[in-house]
């Protein structure tokens, strides 16, 4: 059996937590591939208990399901232990989770660096969350990082944490007046969770190989969307990971030619958590009707989400660039109740029209959204569970969308629950 991609189509926060644990009972494996815990799935189950998941894969809420924190993650040893605890405190068996032996850790200067950076740049800052990915990726590129198995060789992990320090408390110090960092604190507090960790550390690349050599499926859950992609979104005003499904084969170590489905999660409008170009924000009262509707809300930062009409601009380019199969449309019951729902058909950038995303990064700034209108619907949708029994501009809004965005639309959300989901 193939591996399986789930990817955000937008900006993140399109539902993919709710789409992951769909799947849940179709899978033996799920892997988180990329990011770390500066982003959040939320989960809600049938009988009504929701569960934000930060660092941890959706797949967790299953007990049928194993769970792979992959190699392209960046795990904060504290953070993993304690959403563990708060998962085990709501009785959910985590026993079958497991991290990668070459995942890179965020250790403590690293989210204190991140975090007088931000406020350093002022104007010009990116957004970041503060929990200090930035740097851990950028100490991985450096190959001065930390990885999880040096949790298991204090030697080693020692002599990084020193060689590390030697430059990190000049900066910290000298370039923004900071305390500097000791290094047996540092050092003890990480071994410390290391030594709660080490029970779930693997060779996960091994691991999901003999899985899918077995005919077992694995499910790859990205945890931002294509538009953050460091390489392939809103430079700078990304992450600094490829949640792209490019991102997948590499951030898990399974080759590209074992994933034939790549599913991409859409909101039926659009979001965006933190700085850089959005063509289609609204930031009037339709806007904030959006966001108070949608509960947009980030689920690790509690940052409130920027929201806008469903951009099909964007929907068609992460189509490509990630080889999309097929879309998972969340949030439609959001727009029950409008009169009329715009969608953004093609740019207007400096009087040119384009029906692509723009090249340049000044270009984007410049892009006013182009919109065609469609008439919108009164009725409540949580109860409709086949395509039919959608209200008729629900259908042909999801009609239209799927026809602008360049591959096929299989499933509707219709709810947070579960159970609250179309399959076409």
């Amino acid at each position: 059996m193939p591996a399986i991609v789930v990817i955000g189509a937008q900006w993140g926060d399109e539902g993919k937590g709710k789409a992951t644990d769909l799947l849940g009972g179709q899978v033996q494996w799920v892997v988180r591939y990329q990011g770390g815990n500066n982003a959040g799935h939320t989960v809600v189950l049938p009988d009504g208990q929701d569960f934000a998941l930060h660092l941890i894969p959706s797949g967790i809420l299953n007990p049928s399901v194993r769970n792979v924190i992959g190699n392209g993650v960046v795990v904060n040893p504290t953070v993993l232990l304690d959403e563990l605890a708060g998962l085990e405190a709501r009785h959910v068996d985590a026993a079958n989770l497991i991290v990668s032996a070459d995942a890179h850790l965020i250790m403590p200067y690293h989210v204190e660096i991140d975090k007088v950076t931000e406020r350093y740049l002022g104007k010009a800052k990116i957004g970041t969350t503060g929990r200090g990915i930035g740097p851990a990726y950028q100490d991985k590129v450096a190959r001065v990082g930390v990885r999880v198995a040096d949790l298991l060789d204090a030697k080693i992990l020692r002599e990084k944490v020193e060689a590390a320090l030697d430059f990190k408390n000049q900066v910290l110090v000298k370039v923004y007046n900071r305390k500097a960092l000791d290094v047996d604190e540092v050092v003890d507090s990480v071994l410390a969770a290391g030594r709660e960790i080490e029970p779930r550390i693997a060779d996960t690349r091994l691991l999901l190989n003999q899985a899918l050599d077995a005919g077992e499926t694995v499910l790859l859950e990205g945890s931002q969307g294509t538009l953050l992609d460091v390489d392939h979104g809103t430079y700078p005003y990304v992450t600094s990971s490829n949640p792209t499904a490019g991102g997948a084969a590499v951030g898990s170590g399974i080759g590209p030619i074992r994933i034939s489905r790549v599913i991409g999660i859409l909101k039926a409008y659009t979001t965006r958590v933190g700085s850089g170009p959005f063509p289609t924000e609204l930031t009037d009262a339709m806007g904030e009707h959006l966001r108070k509707a949608g509960g947009e809300v980030g689920v690790t930062t509690g940052r409130e989400r920027r929201c806008g009409w469903f951009d099909s601009v964007i929907a068609r380019y992460a189509a490509r660039v990630n080889g999309i199969t097929d879309f998972f449309l969340t949030k439609l019951d959001v727009l029950s109740g409008l009169e009329r729902v715009p969608v953004c058909v093609a740019y207007d950038v400096d009087g040119r029209r384009t029906d692509e995303m723009p090249m340049t990064q000044t270009d984007m700034h410049h892009a006013v959204p182009v919109y065609e209108e469609l008439p919108g619907w009164w009725e409540d949708l949580s109860d409709c569970r086949t395509f039919g029994e959608l209200p008729v501009n629900a259908r042909a809004y999801v009609q239209r969308v799927e026809e602008l965005s360049g591959a096929r639309i299989s499933a509707i959300g219709v709810g947070p629950g579960r159970d609250e989901t179309i399959t076409r």
